[in-house]
């Protein structure tokens, strides 16, 4: 087992020397904020389209002091499109706590990065290697994919016992003095030869010792004991009008998109048409006996998230006089690119059956 384990981070060393031409703008990077930047944008999103928001983040917020004294809506704005806001609610807060806590200066202790909002043991297991070269294993999907595989472990890796038996092999076989060119050798390697779909196996330089690659079970691991449950959700947006002003309210609740803003939300269990939408209940209960025309009526909008679909549709409608609807603002139709939506909505609104800007 010992010989195994010295082989597998020798020839992965020697790998990442000779072969790593995988290129990210953060790569090689020593500067813990920009690492922190790029490890919060790439949690649950692609390097292709997570690049252009790092590149613009650093652009604008520069230090870890300008991100604390900015905006929030600014930020979210600059967000948009990414998903997982929460994320963003985080690094907002921790970028707080470093400008008020450390004067701006980045933590280089690992339980001190690790206790920053919204950073957990990978992220602080990163920055702490990559930044300042200390002795912690990063364990991100592909660093799974790559233990289980070359080590034959068909422990799943979401259970308890799981996550301990790959977070000891993995700062077991982390050499201390090279933690910072190790991590990313490991990441590199699962993202681009030990990939989860038509691994390079043929011309991997583990493969003389890989048990995944000699047992035939390849494709069978990593292995995961939780199937995804997917939720159908039903939007159907009213976009009240009136003169030139519209309605539109932040998302506060502990629901998906905090933070972001939204039209005038009806959410039904099951597809329903307009019709359905403008003669219903929730309907009546806020517009009452107000007058109003219906304008334009979308055609449905689909977004994918993790553990939910949610299927859209937008209703505009020009009503006779400003009403009074708890939570909403009304605000100049003008205006709206002032604030963040999420991907649905934005999608309808650059779409030819959106409000025209």
């Amino acid at each position: 087992m010992q010989a195994a384990r010295l082989f597998f981070t020798e020839k992965l060393l020697e790998w990442n020397q000779e072969h790593n031409s995988r290129s990210m703008p953060w790569k090689g990077e020593k500067d813990p904020y920009r690492i922190w930047l790029s490890e919060i944008i790439l949690q649950q999103t692609r390097v292709e389209q997570g690049w252009p928001y790092y590149e613009r983040f650093i652009s604008q917020y520069p230090t870890a002091n300008d991100l604390a004294a900015a905006n929030e809506e600014e930020v979210f704005r600059l967000w948009q499109g990414l998903g997982y806001y929460a994320r963003c609610k985080n690094m907002l807060a921790a970028a707080r706590e470093i400008s008020q806590t450390y004067l701006g200066r980045f933590p280089d202790k690992y339980e001190q990065i690790n206790a920053l909002k919204g950073i957990g043991p990978y992220t602080a297991a990163a920055i702490a290697s990559f930044a300042f070269n200390l002795p912690y294993a990063v364990l991100d999907g592909n660093v799974f994919r790559v233990l289980s595989r070359f080590f034959g472990i068909d422990t799943p890796m979401d259970t308890t016992a799981g996550k301990k038996l790959f977070a000891d092999l993995a700062q077991e076989l982390l050499p201390k003095d090279k933690s910072a060119i190790y991590n990313q050798s490991i990441m590199d390697f699962g993202a681009v030869v030990c990939k989860p779909q038509l691994p390079e196996c043929d011309t991997c330089p583990l493969q003389k010792k890989c048990a995944a690659y000699h047992e035939g079970t390849v494709s069978l691991l990593p292995v995961k004991t939780k199937k995804l449950q997917i939720k159908k959700r039903y939007f159907n947006y009213i976009i009240a009008s009136w003169k030139d002003q519209i309605y539109i309210r932040k998302r506060t609740e502990s629901d998906i998109w905090q933070n972001l803003h939204e039209f005038i939300l009806l959410e039904t269990a099951a597809p329903a048409d307009s019709t359905q939408i403008l003669s219903g209940t929730d309907f009546q209960q806020i517009f009452g006996e107000a007058a109003y025309e219906t304008t334009r009526i979308s055609k449905p909008f689909k977004q994918q998230l993790t553990h939910q679909t949610i299927h859209s549709q937008f209703i505009n409608i020009a009503i006779d006089q400003p009403l009074e609807i708890p939570g909403y603002q009304l605000i100049p139709t003008a205006s709206l690119d002032n604030f963040a939506f999420p991907k649905t909505i934005t999608s309808f609104l650059q779409s030819k059956t959106g409000l025209l800007l």
